[in-house]
């Protein structure tokens, strides 16, 4: 794909929902508020909106610039006129998920009743939580039936999830770097994050607002989920063995890769709540598409739009054989479901950074069954 240039200038904009959610659990919040952020233009149909979903560290942000900050969205590369996902043709919406802290409301968020932020008083929310509040924002903006729902990592299991909670809703599913339930490694690595958070002295039993807050356990839990992001062979050819020794201390980093996964341990603190990283792998760790349903082929029978699985060669948290399972369990239940592997040293950030494989094929896959257009020529996509 072409180097297409930003969208520009974006805002973050704010709904309240008038009546309380009702939670997958049964308990209820009231006065919620959603941030999202929207891109290109709804057509006259009102039938072109994509919904992009984020990963566990992104928020509404997607693509352009807010005017204070100098780094486009988490997705720009993706979003925006030429791009895969091209705002051209599709009105883009991206919503901050219920639990998160980018604006939507969450952990940090007031208690009403308490008069102070929730902390760990906040409910425990799902997958199908964050889908819920989505739908009630297509409901705020009058859209009845998205094009297509889109999203890498947690995005791909929330895509996934519209398939599943909202069948008619959605024409099309693009699943990126995803699953359809952890395993147990995938919850062990999501463990020893929480772990390293509420052990911290300062995480404070979750009130921690009026403090300093774990700032050490968040960091941490960073760094352990960040190796997961990337490659064995990635690491080595990116940091190899080479050292970098900056201080006396014999206990302090030496090698570039330590310095660099504290750098993204300190980083993330500024920017992220520990509260919120404790709710939302939970909601991962969780999140069984099957469970209700008893099988995957059941569960994804009912949905009859087209499905497109992609997957990174490196990837070890979310590997090959899991979004291979989620296809041809598609393919079971009488649905059109492709898959695509993409050969990546990055790992699971290749969702992120392989932009010029991965744009042609959202492109391609979206522009199949362009709303109010004729069908683009089929392309073909490498299937096993």
């Amino acid at each position: 794909m072409p180097n297409q240039p930003s969208i520009g200038l974006v805002k973050t904009q704010y709904h309240t929902l008038a009546a309380p959610l009702i939670l997958q659990n049964g308990e209820a919040l009231t006065g919620v508020r959603i941030a999202y952020e929207t891109y290109g233009g709804l057509n006259a149909a009102r039938d072109n909106a994509v919904l992009v979903c984020h990963a566990l560290s992104g928020d509404a942000h997607a693509a352009g610039y807010h005017a204070e900050a100098a780094k486009p969205g988490w997705w720009d590369m993706m979003i925006g006129p030429g791009k895969g996902i091209d705002t051209e043709r599709y009105f883009v919406i991206c919503v901050n998920v219920i639990g998160g802290c980018g604006g939507t409301t969450g952990p940090s968020s007031l208690n009403p009743s308490a008069g102070r932020p929730f902390g760990s008083d906040f409910p425990l929310i799902t997958v199908a939580d964050m889908v819920q509040v989505q739908a009630l924002l297509l409901d705020h903006l009058g859209i009845d039936r998205l094009h297509a729902a889109a999203g890498g990592s947690m995005g791909g299991m929330q895509a996934l999830q519209w398939a599943v909670s909202f069948p008619e809703r959605v024409g099309s599913i693009a699943a990126i770097a995803t699953c359809h339930r952890h395993g147990a490694q995938q919850i062990a690595f999501n463990e020893v994050g929480r772990r390293a958070i509420t052990a911290d002295p300062e995480w404070r039993g979750g009130h921690y607002y009026e403090g300093n807050g774990p700032s050490h356990g968040l960091a941490v839990a960073r760094m352990i989920g960040h190796i997961t992001y990337l490659s064995e062979i990635g690491m080595m050819a990116k940091f190899g063995r080479r050292v970098r020794r900056t201080a006396e201390d014999k206990f302090a980093p030496a090698y570039e890769v330590e310095t660099y996964l504290t750098y993204q341990g300190e980083s993330f603190v500024q920017r992220f709540d520990a509260n919120s990283y404790l709710y939302i792998t939970k909601a991962l760790d969780t999140f069984d598409l099957a469970a209700e349903s008893g099988s995957l082929e059941a569960a994804l029978r009912p949905y009859k739009g087209r499905i497109l699985l992609v997957s990174f060669s490196s990837d070890w948290l979310y590997p090959p054989a899991q979004a291979k399972e989620i296809a041809r369990a598609a393919r079971r239940a009488g649905g059109d479901a492709t898959y695509c592997e993409i050969q990546s040293d990055y790992g699971h950030d290749a969702f992120l950074l392989e932009n010029g494989r991965l744009a042609p094929l959202v492109a391609g896959f979206l522009a199949h069954s362009t709303p109010g257009g004729t069908l683009s020529p089929d392309l073909s996509y490498p299937v096993s």
